[in-house]
């Protein structure tokens, strides 16, 4: 027993090591593991806890190792790296790169953390690693610049992937399509031949079933699957349609799911027994998902569609065959899109043209909204994804962050 008692000891530290905080959520899919949330809001929304100033312009995320929460944010011609103490105080600030320079220069790159670490990739194709105490850079490798990525129209807009020892970049070109560093020290460990193409604008993500570990990433013309040991492409999938592929695929089992906006088809991939190929199972060309991601509850795909940069409605789909539920305005709002996360059986909406945020049954037969409230802080599109941890809902507006309880 004394022996048992001391291996558990052991193993504490290498548990707690373990808990990645990223974009997505644990898995990258909109999905986070909270219980016991709020069936309904009050009419001027959940409580809100913490109303913080001054993180810089940007769309991404918040994410949080329960010690701090980390954000981006873009500040005259440099992305920064901001930490906030749990009572909504900004510990530190960093500048991690120069951000992108043309149209749409806003931060998006959501922090990845794990233990005292930070990961960060500037608009520009800057990977750097910071203490997460203290906000001192550990290492940094100007990514784009050494391995000559190629960008589509808006730069870079990554969120870097953890997968053991290793941190996963995208610089898609001519040099490479992947490559793995060491996440303590930034050393390279492999590098992917290139496949061509440029890069978009998802986050690669790790996919697991069975005795296959792929890393599933996306550039401006193909989907490739990634051994992470090795940085061996196992097999490479043509998208069609519009280069820019702003979504993360969504994946269980051996099936995954595609889909890039722009009026182009969506795409359930089937990956073969000896994990060398996909096929096609089914597509669909009603949810073309712009940029606000897409979930998976109980068998049924939700997300919101692209009829134009500005307009869209909300879909519901069958993961198994395809089959539409429902394609539904946002009731009082029209034609309004926006992104999507889940948790406790429940979706939360966040709207981005005015910053209605709503909780949602997930119905496929029915849009069905349970509870609304706006957001009345910050400036610009309403772009960024929410997130949820122990309880609390983040959402990011512009220089602003809330965080509001909704735990019962």
């Amino acid at each position: 027993m004394k022996r048992l008692f001391f291996l558990l000891l052991l193993l504490v530290p290498f548990f707690a090591e373990s808990q990645i905080a990223q974009f997505g959520g644990p898995l990258r899919n909109g999905s986070y593991p909270d219980k016991n949330l709020l069936d309904k809001w009050p009419d001027a929304g959940p409580d809100l806890l913490l109303t913080v100033q001054g993180i810089g312009a940007g769309w991404s995320s918040a994410v949080t190792n329960d010690k701090a929460i980390f954000i981006s944010g873009k500040k005259d011609t440099l992305d920064y790296l901001t930490s906030i103490d749990l009572t909504g105080k900004i510990n530190w600030q960093v500048p991690f790169g120069r951000s992108f320079q043309k149209s749409f220069p806003d931060t998006r790159c959501t922090p990845t953390v794990e233990g005292n670490k930070v990961w960060v990739v500037s608009g520009t194709g800057k990977l750097s690693c910071f203490d997460a105490t203290t906000g001192k850079e550990i290492w940094a490798v100007d990514v784009d610049k050494q391995f000559e990525a190629k960008w589509f129209n808006w730069g870079v807009s990554e969120c870097v992937l953890l997968v053991d020892n290793k941190v996963i970049c995208s610089p898609y070109g001519d040099k490479t399509a992947l490559v793995a560093f060491d996440k303590n020290t930034g050393k390279l460990i492999w590098q992917t031949k290139s496949i061509g193409g440029k890069r978009a604008f998802i986050n690669p993500t790790l996919m697991v079933y069975k005795n296959f570990r792929y890393i599933l990433s996306q550039n401006t013309e193909k989907l490739i699957a990634v051994n992470p040991d090795n940085g061996e492409i196992a097999w490479e999938y043509r998208s069609k349609g519009d280069e820019i592929a702003p979504n993360t695929p969504l994946f269980k089992d051996n099936e995954i799911f595609l889909t890039r906006g722009y009026n182009t088809t969506s795409v359930m991939l089937q990956m073969a027994a000896d994990g060398k190929s996909v096929t096609e199972k089914w597509k669909d060309t009603v949810l073309d998902c712009h940029h606000g991601g897409v979930v998976l509850v109980n068998g049924i795909i939700y997300g919101s569609n692209w009829i134009s940069n500005s307009n869209g409605k909300w879909c519901s789909l069958d993961w198994n065959t395809g089959k539409i539920g429902y394609e539904s305005e946002w009731p009082g709002l029209g034609n309004i899109k926006g992104s999507i996360i889940t948790a406790d059986n429940k979706l939360f909406c966040y709207e981005e043209k005015s910053g209605n945020v709503a909780l949602v049954n997930p119905n496929p037969a029915k849009f069905d909204i349970i509870s609304t409230f706006k957001i009345n802080k910050g400036a610009g599109t309403y772009w960024s994804h929410m997130m949820i941890n122990k309880g609390k809902l983040y959402i990011r507006h512009g220089d602003f962050l809330m965080v509001y309880n909704i735990k019962k």
